[in-house]
């Protein structure tokens, strides 16, 4: 070999190793105390939890860039076992469930990714995530020191770190993922179970640090998440969070934007106010990483909510909503929140607080570094405002609320002052009444097919293997003809036993009565009077899951359906037990057994119609055909005149509908100072927990849909209808001299009570304003959609709004008593109310 080529390949060599030096350089994540390190630059970062099967893919990419333009960094999502290995070593990544490409849409838009792999998610998902094969691995005991258990999650979890490998996807091979999660929320079990608990916490953190991941790995409610693993915080607050080390950044893997709903619970609203104060809480005292849960809810398709009595709708009063439009004020206020945070980033990143008393329950977070000064002006008092001097310069702070000043000067942001516009949006019939046909379903008797009887009562989940939420459990009753009760009128006393979660119980075929549970006592008792005849009597029990548990301590132990006892009292013997005598069994309905759901399935039986068909009666299948409405608005199942049971769309399940199990509990006025919590800010109170069934666009063919409906209760088809989720209404609530992210760069040492913001108001695509349904300068009260003049009015608040945004897809008002005509109330506080009708 010459010298000049020994030259040329050297220099070749040399390039190579420096190319790969610079990837590696380029191409890492790390962290400090301070934050997570991306390609050598800290960073505050934003995040969102958007679970992939919750919505369809053809929703995503929208979902993904409303994540975006609302000010994100990074998607979050959990890792779907039971989805994605439906039985042992068969698995799917298709349709919902197709993680590379949900993560992939989310690389292309330029966001980073967070895998929260667990394999034990929660999240209100059908028995935590678990397959329930799971149950049946002999000798598995679920989240601790168990072998038979370890194995599958690692078997697992491998699988998926090879998948995201593969397809090029962790942030050091050039992809989006910045961090993964191992386990979920594992503390507060590990501290019920003890010692095998911490020995799998520790063989969890080293089984998942094991797989070169290249990205940093942490555990959320773990306080002793095992070094490198970075432990994280889940709650509606994390100002008291701190890591379990000085090298680990502060990091919030959920902050809930609301709570789920429950059937036969009031639905739960966080106020945008507060959510953006704990969010502001949190980085003023040093977070770096805020995740909010939910970002987008979406829906809980098909069986896989868990619970049990976890509603259909996953919407999670999430600033996008379950049919992934922008909910108002929420996501907006938060988009400004964000925007204000990037602005105090280099400050941030580079300097810890520090913290001075402003006051009684007001203080200050300065961060100074070379690269500037940022500072939060927080006020904790719930129910009064205060002034407050920093820096020789006055700041009015509401009520449980925190300013944002880049510049150590100007007052950009105030997390109780909305400045985004707000909506009231609607759902509108679309296309005529459905056409509707009827089956009945059958109760079932121990002569069916696939029936199997055994001695004694068995557990439905063991029985059933969750294929169906429905086991029938008959057995035979002899009354001889000299009982005392068929003389004296006395009916004998039925009572039944069950650890849930509802019941039907059939006596010689007819209905003799319905019991059901709640999400905090699913377990039931039916006790009822009941008719019997002489000789042979047919009792039929339709035992029903509404989804299994998805948290709690060996949940894989937990029971469903009939244990007992059974017993039948006011006979001659006196009371009978019925537990232990022969049972006979069937899984499911028969119409799921003729898969009734699909057009195929339908036609294989005969339907009534028109006058014939029964309405409001229970153990009844429905169907309909009809044709997709126009348009891109999404759409919904109006489902109020029904009970309980199933829907499904051209053979894809819909989910569980419950409209028949009313809200309780006590919903009123909500005001968003103070503590938070699920109990408070409750709406639906006496109207069905959940009234709206998401129809994807994508399900839906032009014309020739199949709408099928069982009805376990009993409930009138003919009130069934499509509807539309459209913007009615947007409104903007203003202060006067209200912070301003859009010319704070123009103000220098001004006081940012004297700044001018404006009202911005925006129909959706297609829609323009064509109303001015109110508006007041002054000191108007109420909410968007319920506002009403105060005191202070200026009589011309309606007339810039006229001129300037009738007709308009979108227009913006200063908020100035010039425009106004003049002050209405000199040396008061004002604010401006409007409210603007889409159409």
């Amino acid at each position: 070999m010459g010298l000049g080529v020994l030259r040329q390949n050297m220099f070749v060599l040399l390039l190579l190793l420096l190319s790969s030096w610079v990837c590696s350089v380029t191409s890492s994540v790390s962290y400090d105390n301070k934050a997570i390190i991306v390609n050598g630059q800290r960073r505050i970062l934003m995040s969102g939890s958007i679970h992939y099967p919750r919505s369809t893919p053809e929703m995503w990419p929208d979902l993904i860039q409303k994540a975006k333009d609302g000010g994100l960094d990074v998607i979050q999502t959990y890792v779907f076992w039971n989805g994605h290995e439906p039985s042992p070593g068969k698995y799917y990544f298709e349709d919902r469930y197709d993680l590379v490409r949900f993560i992939k849409l989310v690389q292309q838009a330029g966001l980073l990714f967070h895998l929260r792999i667990g394999p034990y998610v929660c999240a209100e998902w059908n028995y935590g995530g678990f397959p329930v094969w799971l149950k049946y691995v002999p000798g598995i005991e679920f989240r601790t020191d168990n072998e038979p258990f370890k194995a599958a999650m690692q078997k697992f979890t491998e699988k998926i770190v090879s998948m995201m490998k593969a397809e090029k996807l962790f942030q050091t091979q050039g992809g989006p993922i910045i961090l993964s999660q191992i386990e979920n929320e594992f503390g507060p079990v590990e501290w019920e179970i003890g010692a095998p608990g911490k020995a799998y916490t520790k063989w969890a953190a080293e089984m998942a640090v094991g797989l070169n991941t290249g990205v940093p790995w942490v555990m959320c409610k773990q306080d002793d998440a095992p070094d490198p693993v970075i432990n994280t915080w889940n709650g509606f607050y994390s100002e008291f969070f701190k890591p379990n080390s000085n090298k680990k950044p502060k990091m919030w893997t959920e902050n809930w934007t609301g709570w789920f709903t429950e059937f036969g619970g009031a639905v739960p609203q966080r106020p945008a106010e507060d959510l953006a104060f704990s969010v502001a809480r949190f980085i003023q005292i040093g977070g770096s990483f805020v995740n909010y849960y939910m970002y987008h809810g979406g829906t809980n398709f098909g069986r896989t909510a868990g619970g049990p009595f976890i509603a259909t709708s996953y919407d999670y009063d999430a600033p996008i909503d379950e049919f992934g439009l922008i909910r108002e004020p929420k996501w907006g206020h938060l988009r400004d929140l964000h925007k204000a945070i990037k602005l105090c980033e280099p400050a941030l990143v580079s300097a810890d607080p520090t913290v001075s008393s402003l006051g009684n329950n007001q203080e200050a977070h300065v961060f100074r570094s070379s690269s500037g000064c940022a500072a939060f002006l927080a006020n904790y008092d719930t129910s009064s405002s205060a002034k407050v001097t920093f820096r020789n310069m006055q700041y009015d702070l509401p009520p449980w609320s925190i300013s944002i000043l880049p510049d150590c000067k100007t007052a950009v942001y105030n997390t109780a002052r909305l400045g985004a516009q707000s909506s009231q949006k609607k759902m509108t019939p679309v296309g005529g009444a459905f056409s509707w046909q009827s089956y009945n379903e059958e109760t079932a008797s121990s002569d069916d097919d696939n029936t199997f009887s055994k001695d004694g009562l068995w557990e439905q989940v063991y029985v059933t293997g969750d294929a169906s939420d429905y086991l029938w459990y008959m057995t035979d009753v002899n009354i001889a003809s000299n009982e005392g009760f068929l003389k004296n009128g006395q009916d004998p006393l039925l009572t039944i036993w069950s650890a849930g979660h509802a019941l039907q119980v059939f006596i010689n075929g007819q209905l003799a009565g319905t019991v059901y549970g709640q999400l905090d006592n699913p377990k039931l008792t039916f006790s009822n009077n009941v008719k019997l005849r002489v000789g042979v009597n047919k009792i039929s029990l339709l035992s029903i899951a509404v989804g299994l548990p998805n948290v709690g301590t060996h949940f894989e132990k937990w029971n469903a359906g009939v244990l007992g006892p059974v017993t039948l009292k006011g006979l001659n013997e006196g009371t009978r037990d019925l537990s232990k005598q022969k049972w006979s069994y069937k899984i499911g309905l028969k119409g799921e057994a003729l898969s009734l759901h699909t057009v195929s399935g339908s036609s294989s039986v005969e339907w009534v119609q028109g006058s014939l068909m029964p309405k409001k009666q229970p153990m009844t299948w429905y169907k309909t055909i009809f044709n997709a409405p126009g348009g891109n608005d999404p759409l919904a199942l109006d489902m109020s005149t029904m009970g309980k049971g199933l829907v499904w769309i051209n053979g894809q399940s819909i989910g569980r509908h419950w409209p028949g199990y009313i809200a309780r509990g006590s919903c009123g006025a909500c005001n968003y100072a103070g503590t938070y919590s699920d109990k408070k800010c409750k709406t639906n109170c006496g109207e069905p927990s959940q009234r709206w069934y998401h129809v994807p666009r994508s399900w839906l063919n032009p014309s020739g849909n199949l709408l099928v409906v069982f009805e376990e209760w009993g409930g009138d088809p003919t009130g069934i209808s499509l509807v539309k989720r459209t913007t009615g209404s947007v409104c903007a609530d203003i202060f006067e001299g209200q912070p301003t992210l859009k010319n704070w760069r123009m103000i220098s040492g001004g006081n940012a009570n004297r700044l001018q913001p404006k009202a911005h108001l925006w129909c959706p695509p297609g829609q323009k304003i064509s109303q001015i349904k109110f508006a007041s300068y002054g000191s108007p009260q109420g909410t968007c959609g319920s506002f009403h003049e105060g005191s202070c009015h200026a009589h011309k608040s309606y007339d810039a709004f006229q001129r300037n945004c009738v007709g308009k897809e979108s227009c913006s008002v200063a908020v100035a008593p010039e425009v106004f005509g003049g002050d209405p109330c000199p040396d008061s506080s004002k604010k401006l109310s409007v409210e603007a009708v889409c159409s």
